[in-house]
């Protein structure tokens, strides 16, 4: 799968508060961006990635109380698909790169949370869903988890692949660092699920954490020097924000991060 045009001009903009750099809140806007690709998993017309969604909005329909931002999201694509500008949900596979909780109010910065909300929010208007945890997603206990994973159109990958409409889709959660932290893992286990995975071949990687770009586009430069010794791929993921969001590397693999923004992939 590869990337053959990306539109700058956003195709629409959600508001939602988060938490600021100082302390408090503020209001931010979440840009759906289109992208054209060469291929698509069969059976849907289009992909809607997306990551990092940590925030809140208070929408009219949640009587002004505060839900996730990644709750609200389906139910405004939902409604661009009513007037033409987005398709209908029922035909897109949703694929979700981790960091998808909030503190209720919006004020903590790296809050840690259920994420499990999100993800049935996608499942339940999209054709499927698929992706990774970040590294403050929680799915509840061990038993919560393995009970909402066995959703048939829920997949959520960490070291595992899974074969989508004809289209191999691997991922691996969580970043590298201390394991005693939550979302961690060591560098050599980190890399040797990313191996794994690759022996799938698949077409479509997510990750949460993203291989360094160009010198603006931060990332894990051991992930990437594995990614460009790997046949050439779509990688998808997020925890590091870049102003432009696609980069390819040296051996045509394609990296497109979707931290704190969604990208309807079409035809």
């Amino acid at each position: 799968m590869r990337v053959l045009e990306l539109e700058r001009k956003p195709l629409h903009r959600l508001s939602y508060t988060n938490a600021a750099k100082r302390g408090g809140v503020e209001t931010a806007s979440l840009e759906i961006l289109q992208a054209t690709v060469d291929v698509l998993p069969q059976g849907v017309q289009g992909l809607l990635a997306t990551g990092d969604l940590q925030g809140v909005v208070a929408p009219f329909e949640y009587g002004g109380e505060n839900c996730l931002l990644g709750e609200h999201l389906p139910e405004v694509l939902s409604e661009l698909s009513s007037d033409g500008r987005f398709p209908n949900t029922a035909s897109v596979g949703a694929v979700l790169a981790g960091d998808l909780y909030s503190a209720p109010a919006g004020d903590e910065r790296g809050a840690t949370g259920d994420v499990r909300s999100v993800w049935a929010a996608f499942a339940s208007c999209f054709s499927w869903v698929a992706g990774v945890a970040g590294n403050h997603d929680l799915f509840g206990s061990e038993r919560d988890r393995r009970r909402f994973t066995a959703q048939p159109n829920v997949h959520l990958l960490d070291g595992t692949a899974v074969l989508l409409g004809q289209t191999r889709v691997g991922g691996v959660g969580y970043i590298i660092g201390d394991p005693a932290k939550p979302g961690r893992r060591h560098r050599e286990d980190y890399l040797a699920a990313l191996e794994l995975v690759l022996e799938h071949r698949p077409e479509l990687l997510v990750l949460h954490s993203g291989p360094s770009g160009d010198r603006t586009q931060r990332g894990a430069a051991e992930i990437r020097q594995v990614l460009v010794e790997a046949p050439p791929l779509l990688v998808i993921c997020g925890h590091t924000a870049w102003d432009d969001p696609l980069h390819e590397l040296a051996n045509g693999s394609q990296i497109l991060n979707v931290h704190a923004r969604a990208v309807l992939l079409r035809k």
